[in-house]
């Protein structure tokens, strides 16, 4: 039987591990790509009968994760896949601080995860299954920030802001092939997780939208990540993923 296969980072923690969770199905088979891998996805996986692989892998070293991924798909035996498709998930906030006072080093960490390993990545994964005659899609996490600026944020912005402008340009590529993939970089809406905890502990000094964050959780505002997984999936789903190359989970 042929298999339908999901390719995701940052599946360790937060809405990574919930869409994780939720790929594990009957008929799926999931590479997991995350710095740690999650114990509990394997029982998950026994329990459900889907097929999972996890990767310990540092995504600041994109090309090492690239050239692994390029060269495992090539491994792959293409007529045992149904469809294909890569999700870029994972995603850094580096101390939270103004452009003067940040750390090189950190600025550096948070744009190789955020963007060089998902250009990278998606890459290595439309080259080795470019001959394939199957459905393939590319799903970037992208967030409001990358397309809203806000102090504090200049690494976190930039990534994400990147990571919308090469699916648009990702998308014109695709669209001149025959059978071209679909992309989509998709901001999930506000959600609760370590982000939002780093967020709201900031002090006022280093980040003026503190209390905005703050606002947020007082008030309810925030999705779990499992309904949050949910509704990156549904979209994913939709028979028009990949009409808007930048979109946002809420959109009808």
């Amino acid at each position: 039987m042929k298999q339908h296969l999901y390719i995701l980072t940052g599946s360790s923690r937060g809405m990574g591990l919930a869409m994780a969770e939720q790929l594990l199905q009957p008929g799926h088979r999931l590479l997991c790509i995350a710095r740690q891998p999650a114990a509990s996805l394997t029982a998950l996986a026994a329990e459900r009968g889907a097929t999972l692989e996890q990767w310990s892998q540092d995504l600041a070293d994109a090309q090492g994760a690239a050239e692994r991924l390029r060269q495992w798909l090539a491994d792959l035996p293409a007529g045992q896949i149904a469809s294909a498709t890569l999700i870029n998930n994972a995603g850094v906030i580096p101390r939270i601080s103004p452009l003067s006072a940040s750390d090189g080093a950190d600025l550096a960490n948070a744009l190789r995860v955020g963007l060089e390993a998902p250009m990278l990545l998606s890459a290595a994964f439309l080259g080795a299954i470019e001959g394939w005659q199957v459905p393939r899609k590319v799903l970037n996490i992208s967030s409001g920030l990358g397309r809203r600026a806000m102090a504090s944020q200049a690494a976190y912005c930039a990534a994400k802001a990147g990571m919308d402008h090469f699916t648009r340009c990702l998308a014109l590529d695709e669209a001149h092939k025959p059978h071209g993939a679909r992309v989509c970089s998709l901001a999930p809406g506000v959600i609760d997780t370590d982000m939002q905890v780093q967020l709201r502990g900031a002090s006022p000094e280093a980040f003026p939208d503190v209390g905005n964050f703050q606002q947020l959780q007082q008030q309810g505002q925030l999705t779990g990540a499992d309904e949050a997984a949910q509704r990156v999936l549904r979209f994913l789903a939709r028979p028009d993923f990949g009409a808007n190359p930048v979109a946002d989970v809420r959109d009808a």
